[in-house]
């Protein structure tokens, strides 16, 4: 396969959401600048790493086919992580409220917010599934979205709570190496479940 005018417009789309969610996430948690810089750059950057993670993909796959969806499904990946916190943080920064009760009705938002693009992203760029589906495929494409969470949110809990942290990483490093790990296991078993379940052709 080659990089084709679609590839290009759903990775400078797609490419350009995650920079400019990234860039507000940094300004809210008020991220330490490189000599006062603005992380506006990254509405650049990050569609053209997307493009170049494409064509990587399309590279691998002469040799393995499945990385010629993968280089496409991770873009989307990413992309939907940073439409989760960012709305999760506009939702912080607009109410003051990060904890509690209302967190879960934040994240719901959130999340709710990130996985009805992906699930277009997916069905039409990623896996190229143009066929009707209706609402028996969305429905399938939720329950490997729910569990592919579960999977996340349970490794990552498991690592930070049960195993100690390695070398005397401090625990907010530690955290961050559990959702790392929680989130690298749980994109195989989604994009698995995508692929075999969901937009199987």
């Amino acid at each position: 396969m080659v990089f084709s005018k679609k590839d290009f417009y759903f990775s400078i789309i797609t490419g350009c959401i995650t920079g400019f969610a990234a860039w507000q996430i940094f300004n809210f948690l008020d991220v330490v600048k490189f000599k006062d810089i603005s992380f506006a750059w990254l509405l650049l950057f990050i569609p053209v790493l997307w493009i170049m993670g494409v064509n990587f993909g399309y590279f691998l796959g002469k040799w393995l086919a499945f990385f010629n969806q993968f280089g496409k499904f991770a873009a989307i990946g990413f992309t939907n992580a940073a439409v989760d916190f960012g709305v999760l943080n506009l939702l912080i920064a607009n109410t003051g409220i990060s904890a509690g009760g209302w967190y879960p009705v934040f994240k719901a938002i959130s999340f709710v917010s990130a996985i009805i693009p992906s699930y277009f992203w997916n069905k039409y760029w990623a896996f190229e599934s143009a066929e009707g589906g209706g609402g028996f495929e969305f429905a399938k494409f939720m329950s490997v979205a729910i569990v592919s969470i579960l999977i996340n949110d349970g490794l990552a809990s498991l690592i930070v709570n049960f195993v100690d942290p390695f070398r005397g990483l401090s625990p907010a490093v530690w955290a961050n190496i559990g959702a790392v790990a929680g989130s690298a296991v749980a994109l195989i078993f989604s994009f698995v479940g995508f692929k075999v379940a969901v937009f199987k052709k």
